[in-house]
């Protein structure tokens, strides 16, 4: 026999409220099938007793435990971290729970094992980071075993219910025409890795800037990266070589701007005197290394909180959420007018 806690149980609302126990359990479960009046009713009993709906018992009800996932194959740590803290955000003080599951978009097993995971964990929705959110047969899936998704990218994916993007390519094209006012006209970029959507949005806006000014760029200013500091080091150097040298480089993300500032003080470059860097992203790296990095904030951690809270909201809410955000410039002192 079970000992008894004393805290009030779905059999007391019921009895309490005069309706069943299966209305109980509609009006937690948020079914549709209830007037307003009994679902507000059951809802001020419940608060009045201070009953908390057993998260084990719901899960059974709705054929799914109260878990979000998270599903990634990104090479940037803080970039994951940052949507990770995003999603927890929206999720604090409820009744979810985030998993995190790291996948190998290259494997050709990769449909069946995300397949597999979401069966077995029951999620009651995922957020799919890019480059794995581009994959159409992934939300495809989703969508077929009836799992709630939502799509993370640098340009629009899906329906506005099942998305949230930002504004890459016009972001860019505003930070290198801040280069271009600068009165630089050799201008470097470093690119993101092969297969991203971010990459390739961010090397449209670069290009769509030096092209509104009439810039022609050659393929020696054009590096690539993997969006690692390492990539980024090696990237500069190629750049660095050069002759003439770039006077100023645009990197798409921060840590291999990061990388590329390193490079130049190795080679005793002053940034920004004789080599102006940009970056993407905001991370706390771009505020903390010398000079402070200018770069793209990209508003990752809100865009991870509406897609959380899309996920678990009911109905119309999904789509109250915002789905476009915009990244903007941010100005600090790693930009100055070219010497020569």
């Amino acid at each position: 026999m079970m000992r008894k806690t004393g805290l009030p149980t779905i059999n007391d609302v019921a009895r309490i409220a005069g309706v069943s126990k299966k209305t109980v359990s509609r009006v937690i479960n948020r079914s549709p099938l209830l007037s307003d009046d009994t679902r507000k009713h059951v809802e001020d009993v419940i608060s009045g007793l201070g009953y908390v709906p057993n998260p084990q018992a719901r899960a059974l009800a709705l054929r799914r435990n109260f878990l979000i996932g998270l599903i990634h194959d990104n090479p940037n740590a803080q970039m994951v971290m940052n949507v990770q803290q995003g999603i927890l955000e929206s999720l604090h003080g409820t009744e979810f729970e985030l998993v995190v599951r790291p996948i190998d978009r290259g494997s050709a097993t990769m449909l069946d094992d995300v397949r597999n995971f979401l069966e077995r964990q029951r999620l009651f929705g995922v957020v799919l980071l890019p480059p794995v959110s581009e994959n159409d047969q992934l939300a495809k899936l989703c969508n077929d075993i009836g799992c709630r998704y939502v799509r993370m990218g640098s340009a629009e994916l899906d329906d506005s219910a099942h998305m949230v993007a930002s504004n890459d390519c016009e972001a860019v094209t505003a930070a290198v025409d801040y280069l271009i006012e600068q009165g630089h006209r050799r201008i470097g970029l470093v690119l993101g890795p092969h297969g991203f959507r971010s990459a390739r949005e961010r090397r449209q806006g670069f290009e769509q800037a030096l092209s509104a000014a009439k810039i022609t760029l050659p393929r020696s200013m054009i590096a690539e990266g993997n969006y690692t500091f390492e990539s980024g080091v090696m990237a500069a150097d190629r750049l660095l070589d050069l002759m003439p040298r770039p006077s100023a480089i645009f990197a798409c993300n921060d840590e291999m701007a990061a990388g590329v500032l390193h490079a130049a003080r190795q080679r005793g470059i002053d940034v920004p005197r004789d080599l102006s860097i940009i970056g993407f992203d905001d991370t706390p790296i771009a505020a903390h290394i010398w000079p402070p990095l200018t770069t793209v904030r990209w508003p990752i951690i809100s865009m991870a909180r509406s897609a959380a809270l899309k996920l678990t909201a009911d109905g119309d809410e999904m789509v109250e959420e915002p789905s476009m955000f915009r990244s903007t410039l941010i100005r600090r002192g790693s930009v100055a007018p070219p010497r020569d």
